[in-house]
This record gives structure tokens, sequence and C-alpha cells, in this order.
């Protein structure tokens, strides 16, 4: 979604994908069929046609999370943190509906749980030490599927009260995102308002000045979805203002420690309709401040952001209430969170052009990215394909004449046990993933292929292909 709002290249763009990343979400079709004849693939290698941000592939943690601030002391487990530290480089933002609805009391006490999750800290390396303690960790998991109803109830009764979090909330969040090597976006509440519907700013300056005292590396967005607040909130919010709103947070953080930092917006819902008048809107009055225009949207792949120039998908969310987080209640990761760590291990940043020739293109999906140099067992020049099959029967890819004799390594992701598309593991080549422990996350163990071999893909399946030794140029 190209915005040229001013001259110049336009701003770059960062996308909240709220629904899941691959194929393990719909009910598979009985009886699968057997493989038939392999469709042939076109890649264009001669320069990348995009180029994507390391942490293109980012999350959230949904403001919900602080309606009642005991549950940010998840937040202090060990596990949650090796897992979100295993999708680094990325940004970690706290936002959502509630965003629009938390407000900062810097006199507010931590609860009982942040209290004494800080205590058993005290001379400790913050990111070293300790996990929750576990009796209330079992407590807190206990209660949190209570918790999540009332959530949810809130959600879809679109009925939102306000909720208070104190400067020990703020700590939280803030170490877990330092701890897991991520960048935090803070989304702050656009919905306290003067008595002309301007930006009521007194909030955000006392929650600036409690980050700055901390020395808090911390970028900012305004609001959630404000196309929507006369829904949650009964009032209305044109573009022109929310741009005004902007100009008057950048001025805020210009006189702050934060004036080097990134503002991020509007925010808005999928861009269509009356949306895009408050979006161009927007722009005119605000766009000068912003780095990054930021939109949601629903889509079943990255691949298909990537190419058409979106340099940042945050997925919604890494932990929390709903139905499309990455880790259960547990600090078990599901299927996407292993799809995500796959993506980031393997894929790169520039992007090139892939497609499969004849009619079998619309239900097989294939996005082409030079290789993740970063991997210890790939180099510049190799090239990471990735697939995903819509068919309900096993398909076979042909790589182009030119890589034909080239090493592959597969690394194929299909759904473990009866549950079929819906169950909640998945194997990875075979194997089932799986953490070793709190502190270590499994090997992501790949199939290499003799040269030739044509790249299978079962019913419903997503899977990763390193073409080795390629010596694309455009990936040197």
């Amino acid at each position: 979604m190209p915005l040229r709002w001013k001259p110049g290249p336009p701003l770059p763009q960062l996308l909240l994908l709220l629904g899941p990343l691959g194929p393990f979400s719909p009910r598979a079709p009985a009886g699968l069929a057997q493989a038939d004849d392999a469709a042939e693939l076109d890649f264009s290698t001669e320069r990348p046609v995009h180029l994507v941000s390391p942490a293109f592939l980012s999350f959230t943690i949904d403001a919900n999370l602080a309606t009642d601030p005991r549950f940010l002391t998840f937040l202090g487990s060990t596990k949650l943190r090796t897992l979100a530290r295993g999708l680094s480089p990325a940004y970690l933002r706290f936002g959502g509906t509630k965003t629009d609805f938390l407000i900062f009391d810097p006199k507010k006490e931590p609860t009982f749980e942040e209290r004494s999750y800080w205590q058993s800290q005290v001379n400790q390396d913050m990111c070293e030490s300790g996990s929750i303690p576990s009796d209330i960790e079992k407590r807190l998991q206990l209660e949190w599927p209570f918790q999540e109803q009332l959530l949810l109830r809130e959600q879809y009764q679109k009925k939102f009260n306000n909720s208070t979090y104190s400067r020990s909330s703020v700590d939280m969040l803030y170490t877990f995102a330092n701890c897991s090597g991520l960048d935090l976006i803070f989304g702050l509440n656009a919905l306290l308002r003067t008595a002309d519907l301007q930006w009521n700013s007194s909030n955000a300056q006392l929650l600036l000045d409690y980050c700055s005292s901390k020395n808090y590396n911390i970028s900012w967005e305004l609001g959630n979805e404000p196309n929507s607040f006369r829904k949650k909130a009964g009032i209305f919010i044109d573009g022109l203002q929310l741009g005004e709103d902007f100009v008057k947070l950048h001025k805020l953080l210009a006189k702050s420690t934060f004036k080097t930092v990134n503002l991020y917006g509007p925010d808005i819902g999928q861009p269509r309709g009356k949306t895009v008048k408050m979006l161009t809107s927007f722009l005119k009055a605000g766009g000068e401040v912003i780095d990054s225009v930021t939109w949601h949207q629903w889509l079943d792949k990255l691949g298909l952001s990537a190419r058409m120039g979106i340099e940042v998908v945050m997925r919604q969310v890494l932990f929390g209430a709903g139905n499309y987080h990455l880790v259960d209640q547990n600090f078990e990761p599901l299927p996407d969170y292993w799809l995500s760590l796959l993506f980031k291990k393997l894929v790169g940043t520039n992007v090139l052009r892939a497609s499969v020739k004849g009619p079998d293109s619309r239900k097989l999906r294939v996005y082409l990215h030079c290789t993740n140099i970063n991997h210890p067992r790939y180099k510049e020049g190799d090239l990471t394909l990735y697939a995903l099959n819509l068919h309900n029967v096993t398909k076979r890819l042909q790589l182009p004449y030119h890589l034909f004799d080239k090493q592959v390594d597969k690394y194929l992701v299909k759904p473990l046990g009866p549950d079929g598309l819906l169950s909640k593991s998945v194997q990875l080549n075979g194997q089932t993933l799986k953490m070793v422990d709190d502190h270590t996350l499994p090997a992501l163990t790949e199939k290499p292929l003799r040269p030739g071999s044509t790249l299978g893909l079962p019913a419903f399946s997503y899977g990763f292909f390193v073409i080795r030794n390629a010596k694309v140029t455009a990936c040197l």
C-alpha cells in the first residue's frame, strides 16, 4: 500500500497481523489423495523486488494483559522470555483496544505478585535470574482462564472500562522486552480528551517522565484503531484532529530523552472506505512527525506482505487472551510459534520473485527470499523458498533448470496427532518440536535432499527449502 502523501519516498509501512501465519487453522478434509506431477517454478533473481526489515516478523503483547496488572507477572517467566528471544530481532508492540482505556498512575502500589517477583530478583542480574516464584505462577495460571473470559466478554460486548497501571507494570514490560532482545513500542491512550476533543497529554507526560528517569529506550504509538472510537467510546475523532494529536506528542518527545526515538501511527483498521479518508487527512496534518504508517489486516501468509513491500508485520499476539496467540497459558509454544521461529532463522531481508507455472498457482503459494546469512549453515548467495500447499493432495515442486542440480535442505512442518490441522503440536521433518528446557529451544534440523529432487509438499502443509550454493547475485 504505497502512500505518496508528500514528495520523495513513501513512509515505511508496518502492519498488524491478527490471523494465523500458516495452514494450521482450518480442519483438513478427509480422504487425502496421492501425489501428482511436479509443478514447475519460475524464479526472478536478478535483483530484489523489495527489502524488508531484519525485524520483519515482529509480535505484540496485547494491552488487555494489563487490565489486571497481576497477570503482567507472567512476563517474568524464563520460558516465555526464551521463546521471545528466539524470535529476535523483532519489535514488541504493547497495544490493542485496551490501549485507549489504560491510565498510568505513578503513585499506584505494585500488586502482591509484582512485589514478590521483584523481591525474588534482588541482587541478581535481571536477565539471568530465576523465573516467577513457582507458587505465584501456578496460582496465576489457574486464575488466567477466568480472566481471559472476562477480557473476551468485554471485547465482544464492546463495553470497556478504564484500568490503571503502576510504575512496576511498566518495569515488568520493559524488562521483558529488554531481556528478550526486543525493541519496545508502547501504545499511549488517545481517548483522554479535553472538552473540545483535543488530546489531553497530561497522563502521557507522566509516563514519559517516568520512563525517561529510568533511561528506558522505547518507541511510541498513540491510540489503537481510531476509526472505531465511536463504537468503543462514543466519540468521533477525524483524521485532521488525530494528525494534530500526533504533532503534539512529537513535541513532547522532542523535549524529552525520547527525541531520537520513533513514533508510529495512526494504527487504523483496514484502509478502505471511510478509513482511507481518515488516513489521508491524518497524513496531511501529522505525516511529517511519524516514522512509519501502521494499519491492521488479516492475512494467511507472510510472503505476500514482503512481496508488497510491507517492511514489518507485527503478529497479534505472543501471549495473552484470544485465539491467535503463539504461546499458550502454560508457556507452551503453539504451531504458529514454530513457523515463526523457522521464518526468523531461514528467511533473509531481500525479497525475490517466485511463481508456479500453470493452473496450480492459486493453491500452491510460493515465496522467495535470500537466505538469512546469520544462520551458521548457510552463506551469501543461498536462497530460501517457502511454500504453502492448499490442495488436499500432495504436490511436488520442480526448481528452475539452472538450479536443478543444487543441494536443497528441506524443513517440512506437519501437524502431529489425530487432530490434524487443529493439533497444538507439530513435527519438523518427522521430529516433534518442543523445548529442551526452559532456557533452550530445540535444534531446527534440516533434511538434505539429493540434487535434482523435486520438493514434496503434503496436503495442507508448509515448508521451507534452502537452496545451497545458488550463488545468486542479488543475495551477495
